[in-house]
């Protein structure tokens, strides 16, 4: 019967044929998904599943509850392995106005030594609310389909993916190794109808189209996820052993190409102001549109230039995201709560009549400062009417960058009599400490430091949250436990818990949420916890200004541990070499810098760290492979005006050979790179008889 065209198939052959593909498709799909020993080929599966849906347009009537059509992928065990991403996948950088969009075109210009008058293309494409994937095919066949997790390491969710009709299974005359990346997203009324299922049936209500898609496809059982309506938008790549195009605009043609759904509203655009006319073009569509999108992102259009641009540590150069404006609406603001943060810092939070902003319900919102409140400051250009905000008063909520909810204005004409200005606390409302504000600092601080139980807790919840020591079993909710028992009272003390607990097993087995297997899940994994890269030590630290793109700048520039740390400690004076060559790290500043020298040289703050890096052993950071390199290990500065690349793309070569970049001349300078205009810097370099290089001879030494 297989052999019988289609437009002769009677409707009891057709019938007979329709049961026949589906035995023989669905333990294809077995071999194949289950067991990792395919006895079809791909050319044979495709055919095979083409003619059944040929079959079924025909005879509609005659199409099977187990259809092929609607038979993806096939059940995945218990959890998800953990996938690393050959390529990372980064965030975006954010635009909110023209002039942001207008900084980027010229921080472009600048690092590529362009200028205004010479073309510079990018593409505008919509910026789909909804979650990263990253699709991996080896030889034309989907093996691996990866969340984008931290951005290093990510979940596989190759089994749920294969449910999703937008991706294909298998792509024809793609590279050997095509990794193509995208947003798994739900569409508003599928995102109505599945509500309406969950209500039905009492399950959980989804707050938005976006959760509802990321729940979906993190399901364990892939019978859920294939019920569940997720589509696909293809716009970037990742690993590639050839390339798609030499452009962008050129790879999202050859992806739509390659059977993926690209956004038709992706625009190549000549210059900035035609980016932001697609931008308010796809703005006015966007409540027509039928999914959710929260921005438009604009990308460099030339490959070749992206390739010269890289990256920063989480983000691309070539490419920001222009987020719309905040929505907006009205509600009552019912109190004014203070929490304590890990640094001692007072933040107010509004508490709201609940109210659905943006399609979210949100019932509380920052409220910044003390200042802030008493409509005083403007808080970065923020928006704010410069009322003050009272306990009672009926507001507006708007949701920056359609994330954070905040408040915009007060309407005072509905404010009740007799309330009066909220009080900002002169102490912690923790542990009673006064609570100070420096000059100069926007922020009240509680001056318990570790006697703060607020402190020492977020402390500790930071130290074991996913982005630092992410250790299994460990959370929020544990570590809360665990101090109040007076089982952790620093990070270090997480470490020793076996040390100092000869029955700790048996203490924590026989607790309300624990058993025997738990107890010893936890346990290997605070040991598996020891070794951890030199960035995320830092990190862990919760020194204020050091967040996780500082820690690993750092980490990179300090190696190993051993020298961070004697570099801190020399550095302590804030003057000389060692203070020197911290400031100049590319994104450290005299604050942080003054942070980082204060908590490695306090004594009780550093008992504590030295308390932990005893537990610990610490992973050298990352060097580039600079085998052969004539610049590894020196120190270099650029002086004076370069003709043949921008100073941007110097330092960053240089960085990517080994060489440290300065940017000022001292002993301990190696080579002084100068260009027309080079003035003290070069007098200063002949003085010390420095390695004195004009361009030219820079680039004949780093191409040697």
């Amino acid at each position: 019967m297989s052999d019988i065209a289609i437009e002769k198939l009677t409707e009891t052959e057709a019938r007979a044929e329709l049961a026949r593909l589906s035995l023989i498709l669905s333990q294809a799909n077995q071999d194949y998904h289950q067991r990792d020993a395919p006895e079809l080929s791909d050319a044979e599966y495709d055919h095979l599943k083409r003619r059944n849906a040929e079959i079924e347009t025909k005879f509609p009537q005659l199409m099977r509850a187990d259809s092929p059509s609607d038979q993806v992928g096939s059940p995945v065990s218990d959890g998800f392995s953990k996938v690393a991403h050959a390529v990372r996948m980064l965030s975006l950088a954010n635009a909110f106005d023209d002039e942001d969009v207008n900084d980027f075109d010229m921080s472009i210009r600048r690092y590529l030594g362009l200028t205004e008058g010479q073309g510079l293309a990018y593409t505008a494409e919509p910026k789909i609310d909804g979650l990263s994937l990253s699709l991996r095919y080896e030889n034309g066949q989907l093996v691996q389909a990866a969340t984008r997790g931290d951005g290093t390491i990510g979940e596989n969710v190759l089994a749920n993916a294969l449910t999703i009709a937008d991706i294909p299974q298998i792509i024809a005359n793609a590279p050997h190794i095509t990794e193509i990346r995208g947003e798994v997203y739900m569409s508003h009324d599928d995102f109505a109808a599945l509500n309406q299922r969950q209500a039905a049936r009492g399950g959980k209500l989804f707050a938005n189209p976006r959760n509802a898609a990321a729940g979906s496809l993190r399901q364990l059982d892939s019978e859920i996820t294939k019920n569940r309506p997720l589509r696909f938008f293809a716009y970037s790549w990742g690993e590639l052993s050839e390339p798609l195009s030499d452009t962008q605009m050129g790879a999202v043609e050859r992806m739509k190409a390659l059977g993926f759904q690209v956004n038709p509203l992706t625009q190549l655009c000549p210059t900035p102001q035609a980016l932001l006319q697609q931008y308010a073009k796809i703005e006015e569509q966007r409540a027509t549109l039928g999914y959710d999108i929260d921005g438009v992102v604009y990308k460099v259009n030339d490959l070749a230039l992206q390739a010269r641009l890289g990256f920063r540590s989480t983000t691309p150069r070539w490419a920001i995201a222009h987020k719309f404006p905040a929505e907006l609406a009205w509600t009552r603001l019912e109190a004014i709560d203070i929490q304590v943060g890990r640094t001692g810092a007072l933040s107010p939070v509004a508490r709201l009549t609940p109210v659905t902003v943006g399609g979210v319900v949100v019932s509380n919102a920052t409220l910044h400062n003390e200042d802030y409140i008493a409509g005083r400051d403007s808080f970065g250009g923020e928006i704010r009417s410069g009322k003050d905000i009272r306990v009672g008063d009926w507001v507006q909520v708007y949701r920056a960058g359609d994330v954070i909810p905040k408040i915009a204005d007060v309407d005072l004409s509905k404010r009740p009599e007799a309330v009066e200005p909220f009080a900002f606390p002169k102490v912690c409302p923790e542990c009673g400490s006064d609570a100070i504000r420096e000059d100069g600092d926007a922020i009240r601080r509680c001056s318990g430091g570790m006697i703060c139980p607020a402190q020492a807790v977020e402390r500790l919840k930071h130290f074991v949250s996913r982005a630092v020591f992410d250790i299994d079993g460990l959370g929020a909710k544990q570590i809360e436990q665990f101090y109040t028992d007076g089982w952790v009272k620093e990070p270090a003390d997480i470490f020793t818990l076996g040390a100092r607990f000869s029955t700790g097993l048996q203490q924590l087995r026989n607790r309300e949420g624990w058993g025997e297997k738990s107890a010893l899940n936890l346990f290997e994994a605070i040991e598996t916890s020891r070794i951890v890269p030199l960035g995320r030590v830092i990190f862990s630290l919760g020194i204020r200004h050091v967040g996780e793109n500082a820690s690993n700048l750092l980490a990179r520039h300090y190696g190993a541990w051993s020298d961070f740390e004697s570099a801190m400690v020399a550095a302590a004076p804030q003057e000389g070499t060692s203070w020197d060559d911290l400031l100049s790290i590319d994104g450290v500043g005299v604050v942080m810098a003054q942070s980082l020298v204060s908590a490695m040289n306090q004594p009780a703050e550093r008992a504590s760290i030295d308390r932990l890096i005893a537990q610990l052993t610490v992973e050298d950071a990352a060097r580039p492979d600079t085998e052969g390199s004539p610049v590894a290990g020196k120190t270099v500065v650029f002086t004076g005006a370069l003709e043949k690349m921008s100073r941007a793309e110097a330092k960053a070569r240089a960085e990517s050979l080994g060489a440290k970049v300065a940017g000022s001349v001292s002993k301990k300078t190696d080579i002084v790179v100068v260009g027309p205009g080079a003035g003290s810097k070069e007098k200063k370099a002949r003085e010390l008889e420095l390695m004195v290089l004009d361009e030219d001879a820079w680039l004949e030494l780093i191409e040697r």
